[in-house]
């Protein structure tokens, strides 16, 4: 379900994270401009090549079209510009660390690290889809048809020992991000071809020609090392030494497992620009970690968290009746967004025979009966998921397919289902009395197409005798839950499900390598998908161990549709591609959609504020502030 809707691509700047690190980044891309120069003097022959490395410098890029601020702006819309600066905030963190190294595979890194201290070139811009403006890089170009992008550093930017930004920072943090660090970072930065310094303050990246049009924006929000210190450093080793970086805020104390408390750097270098004020309020940021969430709630009862996002249903409903929340001091909120729900959804493994028939899997779908799982186990709160990027614009739910998206699935006529051409995937519905016996029959007859029948009051295939039967992996006792009630639903259809619990480490293996019948699955969705959708969807990814391609789908179609996306050269034309993809996979039946919750579930003590404009993007921390005249907590806050 979305646990905090779909923020980025996974290389995002993090920011306050509430016990699970969610965030992605986003990318976006500027407008290219030929130059008068280069025509007047470079040779006849070459001005036509070299005409598509140059463009003008911008003070911020977008994905498509412009960006909504000019290079005047004084700051982003969605913050309070004279937020008070101050006071320490508290945050939950569900699990332990034992390290300050963000970047690596190794360990488990502390919270907060790439968004407090370490910063990247351009800034995000949460009040539009994708857009960056200038941080570390006051100015950025970019042609026209992407092959590079070229940053101009702004020459006061110096990380927390005062030492400046350079050129040399930049391209260590490259190189050395893309051989030691993540594999995604190895993935995308090997994209670069050709570093070049076309001035004492820039670099410009030259890629490899493969037409990533997202590769330049990806670049320039890659978290920027001081060469100085990280090469003296073994990189790729879990280590608890104090990271530097340029960002806003310093790691002040490490109490290892427990807590990690970050204070305000001193001199902070971009205090004062449009992309940060009225952010990073706190003097202090500490992150509290905690066993699990009953323990992370009563440390909140109690006053020593200040804030936290809620997941469970039953506790948002019945759970904030105590004191202090009963006398105002502790107050609820939903605080809403623009961002796609994602797809939380039971996912089934087509290389299994036993799910290899789409008539099989819609069967199963019929099964599921949302209407009275809903009401019975979440207090009816959650929504029925009805696509792959729901509650946005990129969804094709309810939506007759455009002639722009027609067009692009015109060479495959089989590859959406016409009433879904027509007007998206519309979910089974029930009365909700546990019954489902409408949707039972039309199961029944699917899977009597599919070669199956009755016999002894088990669905069994009729060429072979053999059961259906399958089993059902989970490493969440709350997907176990849910697990469990679904396949009550099945056993009165005769069809047998096993649920089986494994630790989280063999959980993950056995995703790594499709060895499981069906599991729990979040994909995060967002405003800007991109080159991660390969990883999900891809026919290249459907073999490829440890990638997200977990009901191994092949599909021309959606191959296509990816792509399309990633060449879209306007927003029209994106959105399009994105919704033709969105009705090929819920045409395949890959998956049981199952439900999310609208908006962020936030529980706050009344010393917190936050600004009366929300970004697109909803909840974002970062803009909050402390009222120091409040009282942390109630003398008798139970």
């Amino acid at each position: 379900m979305r646990q905090s809707r779909a923020r980025h691509k996974g290389m995002l700047p993090q920011r306050y994270a509430l016990g699970s690190d969610h965030r992605r980044w986003f990318v976006c891309i500027g407008i290219g401009f030929l130059t008068i120069y280069i025509a007047l003097i470079a040779p006849a022959g070459a001005a036509e090549s070299e005409a598509a490395q140059d463009a003008e410098p911008r003070h911020a890029i977008a994905m498509h079209g412009e960006p909504k601020h000019d290079a005047d702006f004084e700051h982003f819309d969605y913050v309070n510009p004279d937020a008070p600066k101050g006071g320490t905030l508290h945050l939950p963190v569900i699990g332990s660390f034992d390290s300050l190294a963000p970047f690596i595979v190794r360990g488990q890194a502390a919270v907060g690290l790439r968004g407090h201290v370490f910063e990247s070139l351009l800034a995000r811009g949460y009040g539009e889809p994708f857009s960056m403006y200038g941080l570390i890089a006051e100015s950025v170009e970019m042609p026209e048809d992407r092959s590079s992008i070229t940053f101009h550093l702004r020459e006061d930017a110096h990380f927390s020992d005062g030492t400046p930004v350079t050129v040399e920072d930049v391209i260590f943090s490259l190189e050395t991000l893309r051989d030691l660090g993540r594999p995604n970072f190895g993935y995308y930065y090997s994209k670069v071809s050709e570093i070049e310094r076309p001035g004492p303050n820039s670099v410009r990246f030259v890629f490899d020609g493969s037409g990533d049009r997202e590769i330049p924006l990806i670049l320039s929000l890659m978290p920027i090392l001081p060469k100085h210190v990280y090469e003296k450093r073994p990189f790729d080793r879990t280590t608890l030494e104090k990271p530097v970086g340029s960002g806003p805020y310093v790691v002040d104390s490490v109490d290892v497992g427990t807590r990690v408390t970050y204070r305000r750097a001193p001199d902070y270098w971009g205090a004062e620009l449009p992309v940060n004020r009225g952010q990073n309020n706190a003097e202090q940021v500490v992150y509290e970690y905690f066993r699990d969430e009953n323990a992370a709630f009563e440390a909140f009862k109690a006053g020593l968290v200040d804030l936290r996002i809620e997941e469970d249903p039953g506790r948002w409903t019945l759970g904030y009746e105590f004191g202090a929340a009963r006398r105002g001091e502790v107050k609820k909120t939903v605080i809403d967004n623009a961002l796609p729900s994602g797809m939380y959804a039971m996912v089934f493994n087509t290389r299994r025979p036993v799910f290899a028939d789409p008539k099989v899997r819609e069967a199963l779908t019929l099964l599921f009966d949302f209407e009275w799982t809903n009401k019975s186990l979440y207090h009816g709160l959650y929504s029925r998921t009805q696509s792959f990027f729901d509650d946005s614009e990129l969804s094709s739910h309810g939506r007759p397919a455009s002639a722009g998206e027609r067009a692009l699935l015109a060479p495959f006529p089989d590859a959406v289902r016409p009433e879904i051409m027509e007007g998206g995937w519309q979910a089974p519905t029930s009365e909700g009395s546990g019954r489902n016996r409408r949707n039972r029959a039309q199961a029944v007859e699917l899977l009597r197409e599919a070669g199956y029948g009755v016999r002894e009051g088990k669905v069994v295939e009729l060429a072979t005798g053999e059961p259906l039967r399958f089993e059902i992996l989970v490493a969440r006792p709350k997907n176990e839950r849910l697990a469990l009630t679904y396949t009550r639903g099945l056993q009165k259809a005769g069809i047998e499900a096993r649920v089986r619990l494994v630790d989280p480490s063999q959980y993950q293996q056995r995703l790594d390598t499709y060895d499981f019948d069906m599991i729990f699955y979040n994909w995060d969705a967002s405003l800007s998908p991109g080159n991660e959708q390969q990883f999900y969807w891809g026919s290249a990814s459907a073999d490829r161990p440890g990638t997200r391609n977990y009901m191994g789908m092949r599909s021309q179609a959606a191959d296509a549709m990816i792509q399309a996306m990633l060449e879209a050269r306007d927003r029209e034309a994106f959105v399009d591609a994105v919704r033709a993809l969105d009705r090929v996979l819920l045409s395949g039946n890959y998956v049981i959609p199952l439900f999310h919750r609208r908006g962020d579930w936030i529980a706050y003590w009344d010393r917190l504020s936050y600004p009366d404009t929300l970004s697109l993007y909803g909840y974002l921390p970062e803009t909050w502030w402390i009222d120091e005249t409040a009282e942390t907590a109630s003398e008798n806050p139970k």
